[in-house]
Parts: C-alpha cells; sequence; structure tokens
C-alpha cells in the first residue's frame, strides 16, 4: 500500500450552500476504485473554485483494509451541551504557520487557550517540541484524523487515566540511535510514570518528503501494509501507537531547515500521512517522531537558531513530546459516549484555514476564531463561506482570541464591550398591508 497526494480542483456550488457534500460527491469522481481518501485541505480559493489538496491511501491485494467510512460522513449535532466550554485549537501541519508550524512553538498559545477554557481539544503538531511538550492537565492530546472524526460527529472522545503505550521504531544501522530510544522510553517511564515498551522494525515502510505546489509538507509512504501487519499483532495490548522512523529528505534540508527562518519542515507532512492512516485504521491514538539519520547530522553545528526550532538542536529521539501526549490521550468511543461535537464550544484557527474540521463548524455553527497573525500557505477567505450571523470572528492575535472566547463563555455579544457602539438595528416592517387601505375593519379586525 502507498500514502501519497494529489491535486484537484473542484468548482464552487451555485449557492454557496452544503459544502461538505458538495465537496465529497465531487472528489467521489475523482478517486480510483482502490483508492482511501484520508486527509483533505482546501489550499487556495479563487475564481476556478476550490484546489483542494487530497491524502490518499491506495490499497493492494496484500492486506485488508477495515477503513469503510468516508472522512466527509458529516452528523450534525442538535444541540450545543453548554454544561462546560470546550476548545477545539488547530494548527495544521506543514502549511507553514507562523505560530505552531515549526517545533511545539504553539505551547504557549495552547497553555494561554487551555487557562480560559474547561477542556482544550489539540493535536500533537501545536505542543511536540522534541524533548518538550508542556500541554496542560486539561488537554486532550488527539491525532488530527481523530480531531477532524470528532468535529463531523461521527466519533467520540473519553478521558483516560493512562494507556499502555507500544513504541514502534525502526533498526538503525548505528546502535546509538536505538538505544536512544529505548533510554528516552526509560526517561517518560521514569518520569511520567507510563507504561510503554519497544519493538523494534526492520525498515519495513519507505518515506519520502516532498512540497505539494501551494508550498505544504507532503511526501510518499511505500509498503504501508507491512506497519498495519505489526500494529495488528498487538493492538489489542496497546491502547496507543508512537512511532520513531526514518523520513527521506534531501541531505541539504539539514542544514538549511535551521538557516532559513521560513522553510516549511519537510518532516511533518510524513508523520501526519502515517499517524492518519494508523488512527484511521486502528482507532487508537498515535503520534510520530523522525528518526535521527546519521551522527554526522546529529554532530552538526547550527549555532543559535530561531527559538521556533530550538527545541530540534537539544534532542536525539526527539520522543519524550509525544509519549507525554499519548499517556493520556482519550481513546476513540461512539458518538453517544464521552465527549462529542454537541461539547464543542469553538474552533480556532489560522486565518485562512480551510478543511473538514473549519467546514464541520460552519455547519454545526461553531463559532470559528480565524488568527490573522498566524501567518501561513493557505489563501482562502473565511469570509466567502456562509457562516451564520456571529459564528465567524477574525481576529489579529491569540490575545484577542482569547477575550473573544471569553465573551462566548459568558454569553456577550463582543460588539457591546468596544466602542463606539452601534445604534440598535430597526428592522424593517416587510408585511404587505395595502390590500387593506380604504378597507372597513370591525372591532374584532374583520374586513
Amino acid at each position: 500500500m502507498i500514502l501519497r497526494e494529489k491535486e484537484v480542483i473542484v468548482p464552487k456550488p451555485s449557492d454557496n450552500q452544503n459544502l461538505i457534500e458538495h465537496l465529497s460527491n465531487k472528489l467521489v469522481d475523482e478517486l480510483s476504485p482502490n483508492e482511501i481518501l484520508n486527509r483533505f485541505v482546501i489550499s487556495i480559493t479563487d475564481d476556478n473554485g476550490y484546489f483542494c489538496e487530497l491524502g490518499t491511501l491506495v490499497k493492494d491485494n496484500e492486506y485488508s483494509i477495515s477503513q469503510n467510512k468516508s472522512i466527509f460522513n458529516f452528523n450534525k449535532r442538535s444541540f450545543e451541551n453548554t454544561e462546560h466550554f470546550n476548545a477545539v485549537l488547530l494548527i495544521p501541519t506543514g502549511i507553514g504557520a507562523e505560530i505552531g508550524g515549526h517545533c511545539g512553538d504553539g505551547n504557549a498559545v495552547a497553555r494561554l487557550i487551555a487557562s480560559t477554557c474547561d477542556n482544550l481539544i489539540t493535536h500533537p503538531n501545536v505542543v511536540n517540541a522534541s524533548d518538550i511538550n508542556e500541554m496542560t492537565e486539561n488537554t486532550l492530546y488527539v491525532e488530527g484524523s481523530i480531531l477532524t472524526r470528532l468535529m463531523m460527529g461521527q466519533i467520540g472522545l473519553q478521558k483516560v487515566r493512562s494507556n499502555r503505550i507500544l513504541m514502534l521504531m525502526d533498526k538503525h544501522d548505528d546502535k546509538l540511535f536505538n538505544d536512544e530510544i529505548t533510554n528516552a522510553v526509560s526517561s517518560a517511564r521514569i518520569s511520567l510514570g507510563i507504561d510503554c515498551d519497544v519493538y523494534e522494525m526492520d525498515n519495513i515502510i519507505k518515506s519520502v518528503s516532498a512540497y505539494s505546489n501551494s508550498g505544504r509538507a507532503v511526501g510518499t509512504v511505500e509498503h504501508l501494509e507491512r506497519l498495519f501487519e505489526i500494529i495488528n499483532k498487538f493492538k489489542d495490548e496497546y491502547d496507543a501507537i508512537g512511532l520513531s522512523t526514518f523520513i527521506e529528505v534531501p541531505k541539504e534540508y539539514h542544514t538549511e531547515y535551521f538557516k532559513d527562518v521560513d522553510i516549511i519542515n519537510p518532516w511533518g507532512g510524513i508523520e501526519s500521512m502515517l499517524t492518519h492512516s494508523i488512527a484511521e485504521e486502528f482507532k487508537l491514538p498515535c503520534a510520530h517522531s523522525p528518526m535521527m539519520v546519521s551522527r554526522e547530522i546529529m554532530d552538526m553545528e547550527v549555532g543559535i537558531v530561531d527559538p521556533r526550532k530550538a527545541p530540534e538542536t537539544s534532542s536525539v529521539s526527539y520522543l519524550h513530546c509525544i509519549l507525554k501526549g499519548l499517556h493520556k490521550s482519550p481513546q476513540i468511543v461512539s458518538y453517544n459516549k464521552g465527549l462529542n461535537a454537541e461539547d464543542v464550544s469553538c474552533l480556532i484557527i489560522p486565518d485562512g484555514c480551510i478543511g473538514l474540521p473549519t467546514l464541520a463548524a460552519l455547519e454545526h455553527g461553531i463559532p470559528v476564531i480565524a488568527v490573522k497573525e498566524n501567518k501561513n500557505y493557505m489563501r482562502n477567505n473565511l469570509e466567502d463561506l456562509p457562516f451564520q450571523k456571529g459564528k465567524l470572528f477574525i481576529v489579529e492575535n491569540y490575545l484577542e482570541a482569547v477575550g473573544i472566547m471569553n465573551t462566548l463563555k459568558a454569553g456577550i455579544d463582543p460588539k457591546t464591550v468596544r466602542r463606539p457602539i452601534p445604534h440598535t438595528k430597526i428592522l424593517e416592517n416587510k408585511e404587505n398591508i395595502e390590500p387593506l387601505i380604504g378597507q372597513e375593519v370591525t372591532k374584532d379586525g374583520k374586513q
């Protein structure tokens, strides 16, 4: 089996309504019978329509896939549960996000947002910072495709006290690196108290990074069925899967990445593709850290780097962040159990990002807070989407986003705490009363 990306242009619907259904119907024709869609993003919207980038799993006859539900399946929530205020923070992987697009540099933002809600639901890209993960106790660490299914009304999330983790690692030619991964697991066991075993694989998959036409980090993964076969052997013994595998990138990227502040992390796209496919197939929490290639790369002197990339210069295994995240990552349950779309109070995204979580929020009527300061490669105008009145907030930064969250939580119209305050709107009476003019009306109102 192969994981790969493809690009498709979908025309806009004439009435700009029912976008999930429209996109689903159009994209079915773009997939071959042996392809399963597991990632979707609209990277550009223009007069030609929606420029869609799709992550697909190409099946073969060697492994029987259990995935049978389309990622576009949408179940609209019937109400909003206001008992708690739960926020979803999304910073998509591999889009060059100014904040949260490097190495866990979304941690401070996540901590800020978590401080103003009961539960923060976010994904590994936001808080993974090599040996650092500063997520709070009220943060739910959820793989990206599972977060999408939550927003689409397909599943629920069940909090856990802890997970038993299986750490799968590629076999390295230099034993040092496999020892470092085992030591990282041991470090997490004695510091976090996790239950985790390590399994060494024989480099069974081939992952090669690339960039899409929009600049997103993507790539291809070959022989995925071999990885699935191993997970299938252990899936009933463990609650979560950690991965440390090789990802091929051009050698010069290792130095260019730290010198060029604008280069998108070339490893992130493959990581997302892998974890999406595993979480979809096995319904287990999953996260990935890339395996160090060689001592030459490990010993590179990169000097003082952009703070957003600094965590990657001080780690060999890049592993502790995912072990901490997987430790209490919620389990996937049916929609009517645990936390579900009815419990989501708002979605916070970088401005311009349109994926299934954004479209699901649009359909559910969940408020969306889009942050302009978190610049990225996506080129969409969210204000062109048919949001209900008062459901889309375009803010300058995450500090302002937290202010909007608090007004939503308090049930306050944000316009009422700003000045100048607009005059109260008086709606025009549009009832047609002309037929009554000149007609006699009795005391009981009859003509």
